[in-house]
């Protein structure tokens, strides 16, 4: 009788360890089940990382980082393939409209010792940086022979952010003491070889560049420059010297093709 009681016993104990073993086996179940439907919790964050995964080291990451690609400002490409002007070359002169409604030539300027051509536009933050600069450089240097001659390689027609109206309205909240032209069918940039906006083609008296490239060493802030490319070519002329250096990689905006 004890025996068979020991047996009823046992065979309990082991039936209740099987139930219980097996119950949190499905609650397991159910929760992994439930967590995979629900997706990441509130903050949008797994545990392991935002895609579920174990978080791999920065080395690791693949594509552009995070907040935004990583094109760079600088020209790329070398004189040679871009196929516009080079140092030396002769430019030849152009007739554009000026947002006061007026054609504008480089012959217009008289007495002229060199030329400042800068291909700009509205719309491109680099170019934006650079506007009091390019003000206060035509400022000092044009009573000197070497007047400011802005171009927006990137004009649409009248209507849109690089159209006409919009130049002119840029034009007259700078103040600009310059002219500000339209390159209508966008004929003028690829005889210069302008690829960013802005890009700097500094001229002497006979119109042969002297200098191509960028205006400074530091596009974000006037106050942090080290290097003012631009206006130490100038000097340079000034002097009769050749510009050293005579070509830097502009810093801008990729100038579009419409």
């Amino acid at each position: 009788m004890k025996k068979t009681s020991l047996l009823i016993a046992v065979f309990f104990l082991t039936a209740s360890i099987f139930i219980s073993c097996k119950k949190e086996k499905t609650e397991n179940q159910e929760k992994t089940t439930t967590e995979k439907h629900q997706g990441p919790p509130p903050n949008g964050e797994h545990p392991g990382g935002p895609d579920g995964h174990p978080p791999k080291e920065h080395g690791d990451r693949k594509g552009p980082p995070p907040g935004g690609g990583n094109h760079s400002p600088e020209q790329t490409k070398t004189l040679e393939e871009i196929g516009g002007y080079k140092i030396g070359d002769v430019a030849t002169d152009f007739n554009l409209k000026n947002v006061d409604g007026t054609m504008f030539s480089l012959s217009n300027i008289k007495n002229a010792k060199g030329y400042i051509v800068v291909f700009t536009c509205n719309e491109c933050p680099f170019a934006k940086m650079y506007e009091d600069r390019l003000i206060a450089i035509h400022n000092e240097y044009a009573p000197k022979g070497y007047s400011v001659v802005t171009i927006n390689p990137n004009y649409s027609g009248e209507e849109g952010k690089e159209g006409f109206i919009a130049m002119q309205e840029r034009a007259k909240e700078k103040s600009f003491p310059f002219v500000y032209l339209a390159d209508e069918g966008q004929k003028i940039f690829p005889q210069y070889g302008a690829v960013r906006t802005p890009h700097v083609f500094l001229l002497d008296a006979d119109k042969k560049v002297q200098y191509i490239g960028t205006i400074d060493d530091n596009a974000k802030s006037a106050e942090d420059v080290k290097v003012k490319f631009l206006e130490n070519a100038i000097n340079a002329l000034e002097k009769g010297e050749k510009p050293s250096p005579n070509f830097t990689k502009a810093i801008g905006c990729p100038v579009k093709a419409i």
